[in-house]
């Protein structure tokens, strides 16, 4: 904030000395105006003369007055627009540098989680003898761990691509229905808290675009929900078509999204509250990632309110002929 507070100081300063140089400009041009009626008086005092000669000062002076005005308004409206781009570039600066700093903060817990859970497996296998059921279970906790460190390294990398302008896209025509019950039924992703997964996806819906990239738009879009919603709470995904449109809904329990949040919620890093604060995980890289693969398909990436509570996410992808 300092370098605002001086910033603001130096526009109280221009703007007194802008004050005291009109006011000694508007103080002179009086005082010559002043000079001049006295001259004009001692040469010709009450002539014709003298009455046109002191009309033509007057106008004189009225010129001058309006330039100063004219010029005066135009210097404070120049000011103020200034001083407007420069605050909304600074908070703009300031935000980001937050968000930055969230992120941080963020990707460090990301990492340090699964990375002490995927070595305190492998401490376990190294130093006890356990028998082979619960040897596979905690050979299955570590590639799951791993797989976590995986999705959030490549995450990373789609942003950083994304930012260099460096991510393309290969688009065909593909199965939707089957890549999605593909996707919930795997097993790749499971529900923490006892949450449940409930899908309606309709049969044979397809889609021309990158299959990997809308399998990843999808995810992230599920792991948000499954990040914000509470124990035992029902997810639902949903997807059907019209003869314009295909529909893509993740539909959650949570806490749901204030109105003024839910523009910002996909701007790269940003996560609603305060990092120190939070207690869900994530990187603030999902939606952002989302957002930006449904641009590319000429889809639109929208969120409202679910009822009774929670948000549903929803995005319509435009149908090809």
């Amino acid at each position: 904030m300092r370098p605002l507070i001086l910033f603001y100081i130096l526009v109280l300063y221009v703007l007194i000395q802008f004050s005291w140089w009109s006011y000694l400009l508007v103080d002179l041009n009086i005082e010559i105006y002043q000079q001049k009626i006295d001259v004009l008086k001692s040469l010709s005092p009450q002539t014709e003369l003298y009455l046109q000669q002191e009309a033509l000062l007057e106008n004189e002076m009225h010129k001058r007055w309006m330039m100063v005005v004219g010029e005066g308004f135009v210097f404070l409206l120049l000011l103020i627009a200034g001083l407007v781009f420069i605050r909304q570039s600074f908070t703009k600066e300031l935000q980001l540098s937050r968000q930055q700093k969230n992120f941080m903060m963020s990707i460090t817990h990301e990492f340090k989680s699964p990375l002490a859970a995927i070595k305190l497996s492998l401490q376990t296998l190294h130093r006890r003898k356990v028998d082979e059921q619960t040897q596979q279970q905690i050979i299955k906790r570590a590639v799951f761990e791993t797989d976590r460190i995986n999705a959030l390294v490549e995450n990373i990398l789609m942003a950083a691509r994304i930012e260099s302008i460096n991510l393309e896209f290969n688009m065909s025509e593909f199965n939707l229905s089957d890549a999605l019950n593909s996707l919930t039924q795997s097993g790749e992703f499971s529900l923490a808290n006892g949450k449940k997964l409930e899908t309606h996806i309709e049969d044979n819906i397809y889609l021309t675009g990158d299959a990997l990239a809308i399998s990843s738009l999808f995810m992230n879009l599920l792991e948000n929900a499954d990040k914000y919603s509470p124990e035992n709470s029902m997810i639902t995904v949903r997807l059907s078509q019209t003869e314009k449109e295909i529909f893509l809904a993740v539909e959650d329990q949570g806490i749901g999204i204030p109105l003024n949040e839910r523009r910002k919620i996909f701007e790269k890093f940003y996560r609603i509250g305060a990092e120190e604060t939070r207690k869900t995980k994530g990187t603030g890289l999902g939606l952002y990632i989302a957002r930006f693969i449904a641009l590319k398909h000429k889809a639109i990436l929208s969120v409202t309110d679910n009822q009774p509570k929670g948000s549903i996410f929803k995005v319509a992808f435009p149908r090809t002929a």
